[in-house]
């Protein structure tokens, strides 16, 4: 280009300005032509939704989207209408396409595996807590359904009153946003992992805990019959209740308080009488925890009487 037609062309742009952007109803070239079916998301029904390259106006919001499992039907006088009443200056009477179309939500099969991700995460969550990992198995295999395409989530509406077992049913309702899915009910399997003590070798009932005789393992708790307990090792207030065998976990029902006092020991008896203090020899009749009252005898004049375990060398009996 040379000096010339450079000048008038800058001429031109300064007198005359850019060509105007186009208008929006300006701006489809051809003839929009409408789908006579279509999918669309929660958000609502969008002319891009149902018709072929709607260029710009594809943002025109048409109507709500349809619940769940609903069919929307919508006329093209409808649409050109609602459009119209969004762009009055539109031309939409060269419209082709179909007369009506047939609209419905975006669906996606629901799984085996998300559904079963969906209720862990939620028994976790709601029943479980912390009181170990939570693993699941359906009793049955589950049949894919279709569901929204939208994030779902699970309400528990009804669960055994011993709460999640090794086998249970579970009747609960798919959510997606605040719209019902369905109701369900499906036998479970469960499984519930958590760190508990595991006896390294043979135990004797009458033992101390030793940490050195017990192991950390993850275990299903609820298949023990009773509670597995989590103690601090190496403590010398609790003795076994029970012979434990290699292997075994520690329940709650293995240990108890350890005794001070053993039965036939010989022990000092303080006799309390107001101010008045007396010390006597006597022999315990029975094992006897801190704290515990315990039936003790008199060396002397072998009478029987009741005192409170001070230490493992007295009792202390009020008259």
């Amino acid at each position: 280009m040379n000096a010339v037609s450079k000048l008038i062309l800058f001429a031109a742009l300064l007198f005359f300005g850019a060509a105007p952007a186009a208008h929006p109803a300006e701006q489809t070239s051809s003839p929009l032509r409408l789908l006579p079916e279509a999918q669309v998301s929660s958000r609502g029904i969008y002319l891009s939704d149902i018709a072929e390259n709607p260029g710009t106006l594809g943002s025109i919001r048409i109507a709500d989207a349809p619940a769940f499992g609903r069919i929307t039907i919508l006329v093209r006088t409808q649409i050109v209408e609602i459009v119209h009443r969004q762009l009055p200056d539109l031309d939409a009477t060269n419209w082709a396409g179909a007369p009506r179309i047939r609209i419905s939500g975006k669906t996606q099969p629901l799984e085996e595996s998300m559904l079963k991700e969906l209720i862990t995460s939620t028994l976790q969550k709601e029943i479980v807590h912390d009181r170990g990992e939570l693993e699941l198995r359906f009793a049955r295999p589950w049949i894919p359904v279709p569901m929204p395409d939208e994030p779902l989530s699970i309400r528990v509406l009804d669960l055994p009153n011993s709460g999640v077992t090794p086998n249970f049913i579970l009747r609960f309702e798919i959510l997606s946003g605040a719209q019902s899915a369905g109701i369900w009910q499906i036998p479970l399997q469960a499984r519930l992992l958590r760190d508990i003590w595991v006896a390294r070798s043979a135990l004797m009932r009458g033992q101390t805990l030793e940490a050195s005789d017990w192991v950390a393992e993850k275990r299903d708790v609820l298949q023990l019959r009773d509670a597995a307990i989590a103690v601090r090792m190496s403590d010398d207030s609790c003795e076994l209740m029970e012979n434990i065998s290699a292997g075994s976990p520690l329940l709650s029902r293995s240990i108890k308080p350890r005794a001070i006092v053993r039965r036939g020991k010989l022990v000092e008896a303080l006799l309390q009488d107001g101010k008045l203090l007396i010390s006597i020899k006597a022999e315990a009749l029975e094992d006897g925890i801190l704290g515990q009252t315990i039936r003790v005898r008199n060396i002397a004049s072998r009478r029987e009487f009741r005192g409170k375990v001070e230490n493992e060398q007295t009792i202390m009996v009020t008259l």
